[in-house]
């Protein structure tokens, strides 16, 4: 249950399959368009409900609550050792003078 006023997670349809356009690749074509929007709830809802929301630009914005108070769930991914060794050929090259110095 969140409570009027919590910030929530909201998620609702903007196209379904057959309203998308015409030239969007086939395997796009084929599932929904989707909207996800933060807010502050105008009114108590449990999840999986429809509700409504105020956004901080102050918009009224309504679809299924997905959570209460989410957190960000982004990375930068796994670690690329070969990313590493390129970064270390590039910085001998700086230390050593090498092409585009600016020497």
């Amino acid at each position: 249950m969140a409570s009027k006023g919590d910030w929530v997670l909201l998620r609702s349809v903007v196209l379904r399959p057959g309203e998308r356009a015409p030239q969007v690749p086939e395997d796009t074509a084929r599932v929904p368009m989707m909207k996800w929007v933060k807010g502050w709830l105008t009114q108590d809802a449990q999840v999986g409900e429809t509700a409504r929301v105020r956004t901080l630009t102050g918009r009224a914005e309504e679809g299924e609550l997905l959570t209460a108070n989410p957190s960000y769930s982004h990375g930068f991914g796994d670690f690329v050792p070969a990313l590493q060794q390129a970064r270390e050929s590039i910085l001998a090259a700086f230390r050593e003078g090498g092409p585009g110095d600016g020497r």
